[in-house]
This record gives C-alpha cells, sequence and structure tokens, in this order.
C-alpha cells in the first residue's frame, strides 16, 4: 500500500519513532543513474518512509522525476514522492502532470513555487501560471483530495522575504491551502529550528514541522549550498571543516559526528521525522543512520545497523 503523507505522519503517538525520509535529483547520464541506484540500494536497508525526487529547473526533469519515482516504487519497498514547481508552466501543464503523478500511482506531491532561472531578479510565473506556492497546493488539492502534499519551511528565512514573520505568513498560508507536512531546508543550528518551530505553533500550524538534514560531506559545497539558501554554518564546525580541508575523508568524519549529534538533538526533542537531503550519495546518510541505530529512528532494519563504510564514493 502507498502512504500518504499524512498517513505516514498522522496518528502517531507522543514519543513515538520519527521517520527517515531521503531526498534525491534525476541524474544527467545513465552512469549517473547508476551511481544514484547504488547508493539507494544501501539506503534502502533503512528502509525509509519516503523517497523524494526533485523537479529540475524550469520543469527540465520533470519526466525524469516521474520514471525515477515508478523506478523506486518498483524497486524498494517504500513510498515515492514527486516534487512540482510553479516555473515555467501553465496552469494547465501542471493540472496535466498532476495527472501524470495519479496516472503512474504515486500519491505524494512536494509543492514549491521553485527558484527563478539562474541570473532572473526575482520569480516571475509565466503567463496562465501560478506565482506563488499556497497557489499550487490549492489546484493540486482541488485535483485530489487524497493527494499527500509537502511543502518548503525555512527556520532561517527565505532569502526573498522580508522579514521572518512574513515568510511565516506565507508558510501558513500553503498549509492552509491544504498542505499535509512541512519539511525545513538544510540548517546547521538547532536553536534555530528550534525557535522557528515555536513560532510555527504558536501561528497555529499543526501539520508536522520535518527538519532537513543535509550532511557535510565536502566543506566548499556545503558553503555553496548554504549562501544560496541562506542556511547558517556554527563557527566551531567551520573551523574543524577547515582545518581538514584537504583531507575529503576527515571531512566527511565531521561532517557525519557533527550530523549524529545534530540529529539526537532533534530526536531528544520530538521532531516526527528527519528528511536527509542525500545529493544522490549514501555514505554520509549510512554512516548516520549506523550511529543512531536501531530502534532510535522508525524504519531502521537489522540488515543496515552493523555494516560499515560507502556503498559508492562521492
Amino acid at each position: 500500500m502507498m502512504l500518504t503523507l499524512r498517513e505516514i505522519y498522522g496518528g502517531e503517538s507522543t514519543g513515538s519513532r520519527p521517520k527517515v525520509s531521503v531526498e534525491i535529483f534525476p541524474p544527467k547520464t545513465e552512469d549517473g543513474d547508476r551511481v544514484l541506484f547504488e547508493n539507494l540500494d544501501r539506503l534502502a536497508e533503512y528502509s525509509p518512509s519516503f523517497i523524494s525526487c526533485t523537479y529540475g529547473a524550469g520543469g527540465s526533469t520533470r519526466d525524469r522525476t516521474l520514471d525515477l519515482c515508478r523506478e523506486i516504487g518498483t524497486r524498494y519497498a517504500t513510498v515515492a514522492t514527486a516534487h512540482l514547481t510553479c516555473v515555467g508552466a501553465t496552469r494547465a501543464e501542471l493540472i496535466e502532470w498532476i495527472g501524470s503523478v495519479r496516472a503512474a500511482g504515486i500519491n505524494n506531491i512536494m509543492a514549491l513555487r521553485g527558484d527563478p532561472p539562474r541570473g532572473a531578479d526575482g520569480f516571475v510565473a509565466v503567463s496562465g501560471g501560478l506565482q506563488h506556492g499556497n497557489e499550487l497546493v490549492e489546484l493540486i488539492r482541488s485535483e485530489s483530495d487524497l493527494m499527500g502534499i509537502g511543502v518548503a519551511a525555512y527556520p532561517e528565512v527565505h532569502p526573498e522575504s522580508p522579514d521572518a514573520a512574513s515568510d511565516l505568513e506565507n508558510l501558513k498560508r500553503k498549509i492552509d491551502a491544504g498542505a499535509d507536512a512541512a519539511f525545513t531546508q538544510l540548517f546547521y543550528i538547532n536553536d534555530n529550528f528550534l525557535r522557528f518551530r515555536d513560532r510555527y505553533h504558536s501561528a497555529g500550524i499543526e501539520v508536522p514541522l520535518v527538519p532537513g538534514i543535509m550532511p557535510v560531506t565536502e566543506f566548499s559545497r556545503i558553503q555553496r549550498i548554504a549562501s544560496l539558501c541562506g542556511a547558517k554554518i556554527p563557527v566551531e564546525l567551520a573551523e574543524r571543516l577547515e582545518s581538514v580541508q584537504d583531507d575529503r575523508e576527515a571531512q566527511l568524519a565531521v561532517g557525519v559526528e557533527y550530523a549524529v549529534a545534530q540529529c539526537l538533538e532533534l530526536i531528544a526533542e520530538g521532531v516526527p521525522g528527519l528528511h536527509f537531503y542525500a545529493l544522490n550519495r549514501s555514505h554520509a546518510c549510512a554512516r548516520i543512520l549506523e550511529q543512531l541505530g536501531h530502534g532510535v529512528v522508525s524504519g531502521l532494519n537489522g540488515n543496515g545497523t552493523d555494516e560499515t563504510g560507502p556503498a559508492g564514493g562521492d
């Protein structure tokens, strides 16, 4: 049975184990596909509650997203979740794609406004398109009341938002439009997430808020990604990574150690899940899940908890 996000996170008792989920992106080559599935084979040992697949800039990988979601659903005993953005698509085209998702047997969509094209001053909807993420949620919900819908949240404020209050109001509009869960952008300072969670609940938002975790595997790469989304890197972590910047294995060890501590603190705070941005690799996430251990997070099985080492390198 292919569960929806509502069913994955709903009906859980207080103190239940958080769900594990993984996000990947469509590779551009056949070799990239091979490497991706080698790594997903490794991560599938931990029985993630779902695997989501992103939707390329301007819808450039729209068909690939669906193909990969079908393959994920066929290969693994887990739920596939397809991303969808407003970028470069009319309302009619979005409706058509939502129909394709449903026809493919995919029960969940991650609904995102999407980033403006590189070099653009800001997001501009195409003629007949949608301008905001809440409009996309409304459209998906109008096409199917049963579809699971996830949306993005920003603990350290979306780069385009004028302030934290406006950003939270925008998130609430997406939830009120029919979203079932919110998944945060990556962050490395748990206090920022926890303060955001307090404001989230104070605003009357009740759907699950799931923290997004991107393990550090290469400091320069994470610096670029963090700068694009406004995520802050703690000084202590940055100094440790800079001290080993010429040793990739040492960088990975520092990143995994930090992520394990980050995840354990979040679990102790009662988060409903951990959403890993895997960047199509398994080594960091697998090591983290091994160290968290069976029984700490939902989905870990006996096949993965005692194995060491990555199932593929960068």
